[in-house]
């Protein structure tokens, strides 16, 4: 969440409008742990902010605390326009590569995790808290110079994904916490999976999870993760060059009542309406609809069924 000026919250406003007119009645919302070591009380008031904002549209954000995706070097400050052509090309991770493989960041992290979600953690404005969004993301395809090889960064998330969660119940929010299970689309049957997955099943309140592929396997994986016998929400969902659009996704999430969040609303500086690594036939083929993005940043351009 960047320094909220009058601006961004009008824009905020002028979104929120267009999702609540779409039926949309929660958001997922990243935060990161360095606007909260430059100014903690800062933080928690555009927070607020926020959530009054969405309060207002009837919209429950489920606010994420740890990325391991894309750039592993985050910095305060100015951020570098998004290269032309290049989808997430501004995304940053938190913790950044640099706290992750330094223990003595960690005490840093874990005062964030208590003192942002202890500043809500009776705030019925918020639908849920995601404690860490796809742990151990490999990025090195990207950024190969800049990311942690990728067994130490497994390694270290690993180890540092129980202590998040334990961090953020010391809270005591009345909110669930999660984790969504991701890279497992096309599992039959959830057997076999990784000591990560395994972790984030484990730990998580609510089961969430990840599908980039097929509707057919959107239902299979679904089908093994209801047997944990929590609610599920598909936290992301949305790439239509492969098979996952919300004319086929949503029917099947509605007949199997479970929640589902798509990735991208406006086409916007993060630029994940262009697809994930390059273009392919299909993607072309479809191009003004883009890759996850719900509208184009203007109300007159929502396509209310794709």
């Amino acid at each position: 969440m960047t320094k909220l000026k009058s601006v961004f919250m009008t824009q905020i406003d002028i979104e929120l409008t267009w999702a609540e007119a779409m039926g949309m009645n929660t958001m997922r919302v990243f935060l990161h742990d360095l606007l909260w070591q430059q100014d903690a009380d800062g933080f928690k008031k555009r927070i607020d902010r926020f959530l009054t904002i969405a309060s207002r549209h009837h919209i429950r954000p489920l606010f994420v605390l740890f990325d391991s995706c894309w750039d592993p070097l985050p910095h305060l400050g100015l951020q570098h326009p998004p290269t032309p052509g290049v989808h997430n090309s501004g995304w940053v991770q938190s913790p950044g590569a640099t706290a992750l493989a330094d223990a003595s960041h960690y005490p840093r992290l874990k005062a964030y995790v208590r003192g942002v979600v202890g500043a809500f953690a009776k705030d019925d404005r918020i639908l849920a808290w995601d404690v860490w969004n796809e742990p151990g993301a490999d990025n090195a395809g990207s950024y190969p110079k800049e990311e942690l090889k990728e067994k130490d960064k497994i390694a270290r998330v690993t180890a540092l994904l129980p202590q998040a969660f334990e961090w953020a119940r010391e809270a005591n929010p009345v909110q669930p916490l999660t984790s969504g299970v991701w890279a497992v689309d096309t599992s039959p049957d959830g057997a076999n999976l990784g000591e990560l997955q395994q972790i984030q099943l484990r730990e998580s309140d609510i089961i969430t999870f990840h599908n980039y592929t097929w509707p057919e396997y959107f239902k299979r994986q679904l089908t093994w993760l209801k047997k944990y016998n929590r609610p599920v929400i598909c936290t992301e969902y949305m790439a239509r060059s492969v098979g996952s659009t919300f004319d086929t996704v949503l029917p099947i999430a509605k007949q199997e009542r479970v929640g589902a969040i798509n990735w991208g609303f406006v086409a916007g500086k993060t630029q994940t309406y262009l697809p994930t690594h390059g273009s392919t036939p299909m993607f072309e083929a479809s191009h003004r609809c883009g890759f996850t993005r719900s509208c184009v940043p203007t109300e007159h351009h929502i396509d209310r069924r794709k």
